[in-house]
């Protein structure tokens, strides 16, 4: 759950009363956030 934690600050008390359908909720809510945006086509990275 290294990624919540990097994503909204949450320390492991802060995520051990979850149950794990919530957090796995989370997580893809923290992928989203970290996840860099999708190039298109024709971009070139600078």
């Amino acid at each position: 759950m290294a990624d919540l934690a990097m994503a909204f600050h949450w320390g492991p008390a802060d995520m051990d009363p979850m149950p794990l359908e919530e957090l796995a909720d989370w997580r893809e809510r923290a992928r989203q956030r970290l996840e860099p945006p999708a190039r298109h086509h024709g971009q070139r990275g600078r």
